[in-house]
């Protein structure tokens, strides 16, 4: 009697384990699976299309792609330690849009929220509704294309402004030089663009409306990234290699335990 209840015992002992291990088996071989379909790539460009529909940045007629390389630029400065080690802030302006539309957005990739979406000038060298023409060179007055480092603020003709550092040697190197910065103007607004069809323009400078200035300049300034996208065929950054970035955010897709390793 007391050998066949123990048999009894043993058996429902061990289909107790089986079944508790099946399930957690189940998932492991599952999760595998999920992870040889999708390369290091796909799951970078899944991280920054969660960023884009989590923020509805598809709303405010901002090109996914142009965010995937935005954050690659981010990452890439990110993971060099050239950024602040509290940023968590990314700037982008498309000046592949009208001048009519509000082509810079600020964005929190770690609360994946937009915190702005405004208009900003271009220069008059650049063109005039749409910018087609870019330059490094002093007294171009035109706009440089790539990433900048938003350094610190002063006072100057425009008012508060804001000192940029370009990051791309020589499409914006000599933005500190140029005196490419991030300032008020009057002539960016809603009623220069009923006027004369477009924004007014700068020399050079990303410029925004003076009722958005102080607070472009405050949620950027101390060492966040700028990221200046155009219609440039000649234009090449190192910071758009996406391999560093998506080998480091391949292991975790949930983007706040991503950023909390920064």
């Amino acid at each position: 009697m007391r050998k066949h209840l123990w048999w009894i015992i043993g058996a429902l002992l061990l289909f107790s384990i089986t079944v508790i291990s099946w399930k957690p088996f189940s998932a492991i071989k599952t999760n595998s699976t999920v992870t040889k379909k999708l390369g290091a790539k796909e799951l970078f460009a899944q991280y920054v299309s969660d960023i884009y529909n989590t923020a509805n940045l598809q709303q405010t007629g901002m090109d996914a792609a142009v965010l995937q390389k935005a954050v690659t630029g981010y990452l890439n400065l990110k993971l060099a330690n050239k950024l602040s080690p509290n940023s968590n802030v990314i700037t982008v302006v498309d000046f592949t849009k009208s001048s009519r539309e509000k082509r810079m957005w600020i964005i929190d990739i770690l609360n994946k929220s937009l915190i702005l979406n405004t208009w900003v000038a271009h220069g008059q060298g650049s063109g005039d509704d749409m910018a087609s023409r870019f330059s490094n060179n002093n007294e171009s007055h035109e706009s440089s294309l790539g990433f900048y480092l938003a350094s610190e603020v002063y006072f100057g003709k425009h008012g508060r402004s804001l000192k940029l550092d370009g990051l791309d040697a020589g499409i914006n190197s000599a933005a500190r030089a140029r005196g490419i910065v991030i300032h008020a103007a009057d002539y960016v607004c809603q009623n220069t663009i009923n006027q004369i069809g477009r924004l007014g323009r700068s020399f050079g400078c990303p410029a925004v409306s003076p009722e958005v200035s102080d607070k472009v300049i405050n949620t950027i300034k101390g060492g966040s990234m700028l990221y200046i996208n155009g219609n440039d065929r000649n234009y090449t950054s190192k910071l758009l290699d996406d391999t560093a970035p998506a080998n480091f955010i391949a292991p975790d897709t949930t983007g706040a335990a991503t950023m909390a390793k920064l």
